[in-house]
């Protein structure tokens, strides 16, 4: 079986979110290898004293057991467009390492920065991050995301976002596309004008 992948932003020696990663880690851990054992990544992850300022990725490669953990210096990648994309065929309910169908559909972008993947007709997710759309007043995220991120569900418990099933078709009803993940939150997310989403 393929190994997982949680990456965690780590920001001047601090990991943040861990709470919803742990989650994460030990609900896939569970339903993929029916491991009831519960980690804390809290107690597993050891910070390089070449990390304790900036901002890194922290990545935590994992099956039954954690087997790599490491640290990546990260850049963010301006995103001002945004092209539709069909991913009808992706299974991404687990965050796999094995990115590469992923990587197929990121590749059809042509002169876009990103894609957001259709999924029979609902927006899902971009490459990188789960969406969000702002309405003039709130900002939504769809019911049918490839993956459900830890910044998501956190935004979500929070209620600082809703939940709707959106489709392409209701694009036109949102002004703005923002894009979340471990390492982008509502305050430094990109966010792209819906009329830069391209068919």
């Amino acid at each position: 079986m393929c190994r997982l992948l949680e990456t965690i932003q780590l920001r001047d020696g601090r990991l943040y979110n861990l709470e919803f990663h742990n989650r994460r880690l030990n609900q896939s851990r569970l339903r993929l290898f029916g491991i009831r054992e519960e980690l804390d990544l809290s107690e597993i992850i050891k910070i390089p004293p070449g990390c304790s300022s900036g901002l890194f990725r922290c990545r935590v490669i994992y099956a039954e057991t954690i087997e790599k953990t490491e640290f990546v210096p990260h850049l963010f990648r301006e995103i001002n467009s945004l092209k539709l994309t069909d991913g009808s065929d992706l299974d991404y309910a687990f965050k796999w390492a094995d990115r590469q169908r992923l990587q197929q559909l990121f590749d059809q972008r042509g002169s876009c920065d990103d894609i957001l993947i259709v999924k029979n007709g609902c927006l899902t997710d971009s490459f990188t991050a789960n969406l969000l759309l702002f309405d003039g007043q709130r900002w939504f995220t769809p019911d049918t995301p490839l993956l459900e991120g830890t910044q998501r569900a956190r935004l979500l418990e929070t209620g600082r976002i809703a939940e709707a099933r959106i489709t392409v078709a209701d694009l036109p009803a949102f002004q703005l596309a923002g894009l979340i993940n471990a390492m982008q939150d509502l305050e430094n997310m990109p966010q792209i004008p819906v009329s830069r989403i391209c068919q």
